[in-house]
């Protein structure tokens, strides 16, 4: 008669000892990390942070800007869809950016090369295929086309684009077939056809949208199901949702509401826009008031409803939501310091959970889940 071996409880033990410390500490096997990059422009460098899943980060680097001696007035960011490089933009002369190459495991960075930029960028973009930067130039009035060379590097501009007055953002449809560019002191959206295997842009048709005088729209974020888009208003406060056409590019107005909490009493100064990954919420910055303000999205005609404003850092130039949709992390320009949020995943609402030290004049926030 075969025995029962005893070798099984021993090692049955110390699994489920295992088990037991990794829902203690937090510690998943395999699991996926998560990391903040904080631009910061007097520093001239970019914070990295881990995410832990309770919300917690740690600051695991502080890489600085090689080839770089004079701060700029932001540090703009942008990471290519491989999740392999993220790139900054530097506002002082000469006008240029840096790529750093992400390592796959630890979320840190290291320097690749330094690029040339056409002139002062205010905001820069990958586009879906990760081979073009996007960039705009608010004190320039223009927009700018660079090819990524292999390794990360920006390349000499291909293209350079006169714009109306304040070019602000530069981003891809969804489906990379058409780039906008908002002008913010000419109340315009600029709409071009991206040819994306030629690295070229030609203007579309129409070439132009309006919106109301003197909004100075700014940022804008498309809805993850492609069908609506979504432009905060730096000058008059107002965010406004409009149907998104896939097939010609054209924006349909359907509401307008504000980023201004209730009670308001001053000039407006608007800033940042996003959307949470399953876009259910959306989210923006609003700098005179320093607050927050959150919107629950109606999935099928795009509209939003206003859940509330909460305070948040000094000068909130720039946030975003991390990849999980469970985060948000804001950064104040005047405050160095940026604060998280939860996400209440049932009603959009934030919750503060702590405030964390950054570098000088933080404005930019990318969040990126390895691997």
């Amino acid at each position: 008669m075969l025995r029962p071996t005893r070798r099984s409880a021993p090692r049955a033990a110390i699994a489920a000892a295992f088990a037991l410390f990794a829902l203690v500490s937090g510690a998943r096997p395999g699991m996926a990390e998560t990391f903040a990059y904080i631009g910061n422009a007097d520093s001239n460098d970019i914070s990295v942070f881990k995410l832990a899943d309770s919300g917690e980060m740690t600051l695991l680097q502080t890489a600085a800007f090689t080839g770089v001696e004079k701060p700029g007035s932001s540090t703009p960011l942008a990471i290519t869809p491989d999740h392999r490089v993220l790139i900054a933009g530097v506002r002082s002369q000469p006008f240029q950016a840096v790529s750093f190459a992400i390592d796959p495991k630890t979320g840190k960075l290291s320097p690749i090369g330094n690029g040339p930029l056409a002139d002062s960028m205010a905001n820069i973009a990958v586009d879906r295929s990760g081979k073009f930067l996007f960039s705009a130039s608010y004190g320039g009035n223009k927009v700018a086309l660079n090819p990524l060379q292999p390794n990360g590097v920006v390349g000499e501009p291909k293209q350079v684009i006169p714009t109306g007055l304040n070019a602000h953002a530069f981003l891809p449809s969804p489906d990379n077939r058409f780039v906008f560019a908002t002008n913010l002191g000419s109340d315009q959206v600029l709409a071009f056809a991206f040819d994306a295997a030629a690295g070229t842009l030609t203007p579309s048709d129409p070439p132009v949208i309006k919106v109301p005088e003197k909004s100075g729209p700014r940022h804008f974020v498309f809805h993850p199901n492609g069908k609506f888009v979504y432009l905060v208003h730096e000058l008059n406060g107002d965010v406004a949702a409009f149907a998104y056409e896939a097939k010609s590019g054209a924006w349909n107005e359907i509401q307008r509401t504000t980023a201004l909490p209730e009670g308001f009493n001053g000039k407006p100064w608007a800033a940042d826009m996003h959307i949470t990954p399953d876009g259910r919420f959306l989210y923006a910055s609003e700098r005179t008031t320093n607050t927050l303000t959150a919107y629950k999205v109606d999935a099928s005609s795009g509209k939003l409803t206003t859940i509330g404003s909460v305070p948040t850092e000094k000068q909130p130039r720039g946030f975003h939501i991390d990849p999980s949709g469970r985060y948000l992390a804001a950064v104040g320009e005047l405050s160095d310091s940026r604060t998280v949020y939860a996400i209440d995943q049932s009603s959009g609402a934030l919750g503060k959970l702590k405030s964390y030290p950054t570098g000088k004049k933080p404005n930019w926030v990318e969040f990126l889940t390895l691997p």
